[in-house]
């Protein structure tokens, strides 16, 4: 019998109908300009929140996935757990990861090998209600073909493990990462935007040390990719830097979202 993981946020963070749902993203990915030689991006972080607040954000990143959606096949998603405390990573016991626009099959056989790490767990209750990895996927069914998903929720993890994960799974141009996270929460619009552009500046520096869970909620995930980055050269880019005060809040208290990508150095 199926294992299927339903969906937790389908009209809450993103519309549950599928058409609504489609035509969305398909409008925010509209506004997207990209010229000829954007190169493929190797590694995305990409926002988490709902739709009206970070998607725009997010459709800066999942845009630059257009000239080579034919060839990604496996989509590694690593976000943080907001219901559920554990030490190390959760991956699922699910086969599919169900939303409003189709399943999505979990790559068992690359998954398999992540359970010869020290620290990574199947615990489904990780995963249950979880939102950093669930609202990553209707962006990344519009706009690939077939491709497979490892879901990977991120608890009290080092940046050494959540390293290793990544060049256990690392591959070719068949394998994209997508680390989700928001950044700062809750501060106003000025103290937000310096905040985010300090991280930024990390980001952009490799910088590990300066990123805490203060800087981005999905900070464990960042801080894994930087440690990784540090031993394999990448170049790193800002696509997007705003808040929910830019695209559907109040400036009092805003949600920080910014857009990375991350590309190869030969």
């Amino acid at each position: 019998m199926e294992n299927i993981r339903s969906p937790a946020v389908a009209g809450s963070f993103y519309p549950a109908d599928p058409e609504t749902l489609n035509d969305m993203i398909e409008r925010d990915l509209s506004q997207i300009s990209l010229s000829s030689d954007t190169a493929s991006p190797k590694v995305l972080i990409v926002p988490h929140a709902g739709y009206i607040f970070s998607g725009p954000i997010a459709a800066s990143a999942f845009a630059l996935l257009k000239q080579s959606h034919h060839l990604i096949k496996r989509v590694v998603i690593i976000g943080p757990s907001h219901r559920v405390g554990f030490s190390g990573v959760a991956i699922s016991n699910a086969d599919y990861f169900d939303i409003p626009l189709g399943r999505i099959a979990i790559d068992k056989i690359a998954q398999a090998k992540l359970l010869d790490i020290e620290g990574v767990h199947k615990i489904d209750a990780a995963h249950a209600a979880e939102h950093s990895l669930e609202v990553q996927l209707p962006f990344l069914q519009y706009i690939l073909d077939d491709f497979s998903i490892v879901p990977i929720v991120a608890g009290d993890a080092s940046p050494k493990l959540i390293a290793e994960v990544i060049k256990t799974l690392w591959g070719g141009p068949e394998t994209l990462f997508v680390i989700s996270s928001d950044l700062s929460h809750y501060h106003d619009y000025q103290t937000a935007q310096l905040l985010d552009q300090i991280t930024s500046q990390a980001i952009l520096n490799m910088d590990v040390a300066t990123i805490d869970s203060q800087h981005a909620c999905g900070s464990v995930g960042i801080r894994g990719l930087l440690t990784f980055a540090q031993h394999h050269p990448m170049k790193a880019s800002i696509l997007d830097l705003r808040n929910s005060g830019d695209t559907a809040g109040s400036k009092d208290k805003v949600v920080g979202y910014g857009a990375y990508s991350f590309t190869e150095v030969a």
